[in-house]
């Protein structure tokens, strides 16, 4: 493993929208607990990894016009070769790289709390400390990495996939092309979304959050670090939809999924946001609370997107905003922070992955990046809700702005 630091494309540096991510450079010592320049790691799923962040806003003109990251994003192996695991997708645009403090990501996507292997026989390490045939858990990793190196904040987010996020939304877009507009089928009631959330599951998936919280505060105990010498950044899930009303694709025909690639009924949308997604944020809230590791901070992003959400009336394809290209003026404030919900018939034979749908895309990601900068507020971290409220533009880092309060 080693620390990544965002590649500025020469377009970027001509255009000037890549200002200060020269200066994310690894620092000369990184010697142990307490000696050396710090760094922040990041663990956890995919909204975290950089899951999406190879691409910057959503066009059906062609991916040209909004690879922002090119073929080689998510390479984080040492030779920028390939992954180091495979479909973890840690993207350069990843929230960790802040500049301040050297970043490690040891994050991937479709983490859970525990190790498993997914369907396709990819490893996904949890927040444990899994030890088997090479493969290790991301707790592991943490201790591994903090031995020799100066680790004074771990940022986390986890819990999205122990609450089936993924099989949620497959289930709500498939519902949504398989009923018409008199009949409509939603996923809100469907079986295999609200097993997901009923007060038992609900009350262990916070326990199984709260553990790998823990598994963090051991892991750093086991590489010498003292409790209440480094920060634990524990963040929550941003709404990636807005509700129905405000969508901007008519629920009649399948424009909605075919051109904005946000198949939910009006009615699963407003569900999502007003109980699925809040009940998710309280969990992970919760096992924070009942971790009670020391020098915890939260950081809340519940609402960090609105207004530039997937499909919301703000924003727009690039096509729609008259933009050809992703790095054009104004790009980063009329089109969208979320990447397109794709199916089967929108991936395959193309550079774009099923697993990044529904993410934080490239600037969405830079977003987080900014939020993550201020949380850690020059090395004494707090905690705070991050969001864009009104402002617009992008700061020094090319980055949108944020504000943290």
């Amino acid at each position: 493993m080693r620390a990544r630091r965002s590649r500025p494309l020469a377009l970027l540096a001509t255009l000037g929208l890549g200002l200060g991510l020269t200066t994310l450079a690894t620092p000369a010592r990184a010697d142990g607990p307490g000696v050396g320049s710090p760094w922040v790691v990041t663990l956890g799923d995919s909204f975290i990894s950089g899951e999406a962040g190879r691409w910057a806003g959503n066009t059906n003109s062609g991916e040209q016009y909004h690879d922002a990251g090119g073929a080689n994003a998510y390479w984080d192996n040492a030779s920028r070769t390939a992954e180091s695991i495979t479909r973890c997708h840690r993207s350069e645009a990843a929230e960790v790289y802040i500049g301040s403090a050297a970043g490690m990501n040891l994050s991937c996507s479709g983490a859970q709390t525990s190790t498993f292997f997914d369907g396709d026989g990819n490893f996904k390490p949890g927040l444990d400390f899994y030890s088997s045939g090479g493969y290790k858990g991301q707790a592991l990793m943490l201790q591994e990495f903090a031995t020799t190196h100066n680790v004074k904040a771990v940022t986390v987010s986890i819990g999205g996939n122990n609450f089936g996020f993924a099989g949620i939304v497959q289930q709500c877009v498939t519902d949504f092309l398989s009923s018409p507009t008199w009949w409509k089928d939603y996923c809100k009631d469907d079986s295999s979304v609200t097993a997901n959330f009923t007060s038992t599951n609900i009350t262990n998936q916070t326990n199984n959050i709260k553990n790998a919280l823990l598994n963090v505060r051991t892991a750093m105990r086991n590489a010498g670090y003292a409790d209440g010498s480094w920060s634990l950044i524990v963040q929550n899930y941003m709404s990636p939809l807005p509700n129905g009303s405000a969508i901007r694709y008519s629920e009649s025909g399948y424009t909605r999924q075919s051109t904005g690639g946000c198949g939910f009924w009006n009615a699963d949308a407003d569900w999502a946001n007003s109980y699925a997604l809040p009940t998710i944020n309280n969990a992970v809230s919760n096992a924070a609370t009942q971790a009670g590791i020391a020098n915890t901070k939260k950081l809340n992003l519940a609402s960090a997107f609105n207004g530039r959400r997937l499909c919301e009336n703000t924003v727009g394809l690039l096509e729609e905003k008259g933009l050809t290209y992703w790095y054009q003026a104004g790009a980063s404030d009329k089109t969208e922070w979320i990447n397109h919900i794709r199916t089967v018939s929108t991936c395959c034979g193309s550079n774009y992955y099923m697993q990044e749908s529904i993410h934080p895309n490239y600037w969405g990601q830079l977003a987080l990046r900014n939020c993550l900068r201020q949380a850690w507020n020059g090395g004494t971290p707090k905690g705070g809700t991050c969001s864009r409220g009104s402002l617009t533009g992008k700061n020094a880092y090319g980055e949108p702005n944020m504000s943290l309060v």
